[in-house]
């Protein structure tokens, strides 16, 4: 029985995945004869390297979607703690599945250090990422907390360079490019922190009474409280890709490790919520949105979303997939306008094109660093081989 649900669950993913493919073709009026001549190699690097667009793009989709669904089951007065707590219990159980899907051979044994890092992982991921970025949501705003999450390479940069994973010679070009980033990156974020300004687009109408023309410094504090909640959110956020960094080259099956990681979480936050939410009504999920946000959050974000991202960065690393950031903060922008009613405004916009300028910067300087190794690893291979044929 269990080997024929694995079997129909494979299937169905394949069916997706020739789905995708299809679409993708149709989408840019090629014929389709095309998908039969699949012996022609052009058309299938055509295929993939369409294949990692959409996927890029349907990740950016999905998060723009987890900010908005988080927002508006928060708003309708369900408890961050116990979202978490659900949130992650679905991601376990999603990505369970993907593990015995694709992950059935693994022999790695799981050690003492293992387990110590799966703890570590779920305090960071579900204990302070998670908790503190939905108490952050509350305070914010959908389009700030999406743009804030673009200075997460920034923290793991500083934060890989603290622990000496990445070494740092400021004589390079990359390494001053790095530093260059992060500082833009880093002032951006305090920019649209402290200030806010006038408003620049808004989906109500502005009454004759407000001042449009004058900006002014922002120091309400709940906005800066729920600032500091995604600083935060989001530096425990670079400090689990850190762990997991460590951990995934003793334990190597990340789908594995990350539902390993959603069990640590859930269990831990389940402990958080019994001692800090001690209403049983808090628990309670009806037809709405309090149970589409755990269901969407787990599932989608965790178990499709980190699976599509994975095949992403297989084809094509981790540089491409971080590029595309940045627009899920643009859909965030265009839902939050017209489903949440939000406002953009002049701080905003001006903190997060840093950030994302900061963002391109290191990209760049880590992309410069890839092609500089390879063309090193490429002349050294050709001086080996000019050797072994004079030796001859």
């Amino acid at each position: 029985m269990q080997d024929s649900i694995i079997r129909f669950l494979r299937n169905l993913l394949i069916y997706i995945d020739s789905a995708l493919e299809l679409a993708v073709f149709q989408a840019h009026s090629l014929p389709l004869y095309v998908l039969i001549k699949a012996s022609d190699p052009r058309r299938l690097i055509m295929l993939k390297a369409l294949k990692s667009y959409m996927l890029s793009i349907f990740c950016s989709c999905c998060y723009a979607g987890y900010n908005i669904v988080s927002k508006v089951s928060l708003d309708k007065g369900m408890s961050r703690y116990v979202l978490v707590v659900y949130a992650h219990a679905f991601a376990t159980l999603a990505t369970a599945v993907l593990a015995i899907l694709f992950e059935r051979k693994n022999k790695s044994k799981i050690t003492k250090s293992i387990l110590r890092d799966i703890f570590f992982l779920g305090l960071l991921g579900a204990v302070l990422g998670r908790t503190l970025f939905f108490a952050g949501l509350e305070y914010t705003s959908t389009t700030f907390a999406s743009a804030m999450a673009n200075i997460i390479p920034s923290f793991t940069f500083i934060l890989a360079v603290v622990f000496r994973m990445e070494r740092l010679d400021i004589s390079k070009l990359s390494a001053q490019a790095k530093i260059a980033g992060t500082l833009v990156a880093l002032g951006g974020a305090i920019l649209s922190t402290l200030y806010k300004g006038i408003v620049i687009i808004s989906a109500h109408r502005r009454h004759g009474n407000q001042t449009d023309g004058i900006s002014k410094v922002f120091l309400d504090g709940n906005w800066i409280k729920g600032s500091l909640m995604l600083f935060i959110s989001y530096l425990s956020l670079a400090a689990f890709f850190i762990v997991q960094t460590w951990t995934i080259k003793k334990y190597p099956a990340p789908i594995t490790l990350t539902s390993l990681s959603c069990l640590a979480g859930t269990l831990l936050a389940s402990i958080m919520t019994a001692i800090l939410d001690h209403k049983p009504a808090s628990w309670r999920l009806s037809w709405n949105i309090t149970l589409l946000a755990p269901i969407y959050s787990g599932i989608v974000v965790f178990g499709i979303t980190v699976y599509a991202q994975t095949l992403v960065i297989r084809e094509k690393g981790p540089v491409f997939m971080t590029a595309f950031r940045p627009s899920s903060t643009v859909i965030v922008a265009i839902l939050g306008l017209l489903i949440l009613g939000e406002e953009l405004h002049l701080g905003e916009i001006l903190g997060s094109i840093l950030i994302v300028l900061g963002l391109y910067a290191i990209l760049w300087a880590k992309a410069y660093e890839n092609r500089r190794k390879s063309l090193e690893i490429m002349e050294s291979d050709r001086a080996g081989g000019s050797e072994t044929t004079m030796e001859k």
